[in-house]
């Protein structure tokens, strides 16, 4: 694949990574990237989640994909890849940003990944020339840029050492919104998020969260999301609203779902931003 340069005259280049204090000379990409209006989020994290930490991770990145924002990650192990691939199952663009030369992507058990989201219109990005390996300071570097490409970065799982938090700092650096997904207090690989939290990151537990951090409302993103559901659970569970049933005990009956699957579609609905709760136990589409 052709490798291709970007300097400092190139408006993407200007308007997104010389706020830093000390931007690259030039970057090289392989693929399309996007016009520096268009929104774009970092989702970022442990390269080791949790299955609640993936579900979220899955749940955010597809459904801001699928709302025409562009996602941005590093291409690592964990949270990065899944937020790529879910970017990239939900029919949305997204970028990866790596920590050597373009020649030889690393990880390699992402080599197939990142030729598809080179495929579906997305582009892969270094600092580093061809033939740079890709060494440990370098890593921490690349999330600069990370968090500078996109509009504010979320990280949806991270310990309290994670590298993750470095690219949070760089956005706050930058001025650019920070976000946090809240987990368990005693879960070890949640903590890095709490303290971003207690330190004044926004909270995010749906889309909506992350659209109102970036300063939008969800009715100004174009969506492609489907009325119909991702799944045979969420159709039931629409349809249902969509003859009128609101009340959650009502459809948990009428859905006739085990009530432990009935309440994990109904979170699910709820961070993709396709339901939202009324009170009372009551759901209303949006």
């Amino acid at each position: 694949m052709e490798i291709n340069t970007l300097t400092t005259k190139d408006k993407l280049f200007q308007q997104r990574w010389m706020r830093l204090a000390d931007p690259p000379e030039k970057v090289y990409y392989i693929g399309q990237l996007f016009d520096p209006e268009v929104p774009a989020i970092a989702i970022v994290g442990t390269r080791k989640p949790t299955p609640y930490g993936q579900e979220m991770t899955t749940a955010l990145a597809s459904a801001l994909a699928k709302r025409g924002i562009v996602i941005v990650s590093g291409l690592a192990i964990g949270v990065d890849g899944i937020a790529h691939q879910a970017a990239l199952e939900a029919g949305g663009k997204t970028i990866a940003i790596v920590a050597g030369g373009l020649d030889a992507i690393y990880p390699r058990r992402h080599q197939a990944l990142a030729r598809q989201i080179v495929q579906q219109g997305g582009g892969l990005i270094s600092e580093y020339p061809i033939g740079m390996p890709c060494l440990p300071h370098q890593f921490i570097a690349r999330n600069r840029l990370i968090a500078t490409l996109a509009h504010g970065t979320l990280v949806t799982e991270a310990a309290t050492k994670s590298g993750s938090l470095h690219t949070a700092q760089f956005a706050l650096e930058a001025g650019l919104p920070v976000m946090a997904v809240p987990g368990q207090a005693t879960n070890p690989l949640a903590s890095g998020c709490l303290n971003l939290l207690k330190s004044g990151a926004a909270l995010v537990s749906g889309v909506g969260d992350v659209l109102f951090a970036l300063g939008y409302k969800d009715t100004q993103i174009p969506t492609q999301i489907s009325l119909l559901g991702e799944n045979e659970e969420e159709k039931k569970l629409i349809t249902l609203m969509q003859q009128g049933i609101r009340e959650g005990e009502v459809l948990l009956q009428k859905s006739e779902l085990e009530a432990a699957r009935f309440n994990q579609t109904l979170t699910m609905l709820e961070i993709t931003g396709r339901i939202r709760a009324v009170g009372g136990d009551r759901w209303m589409l949006v």
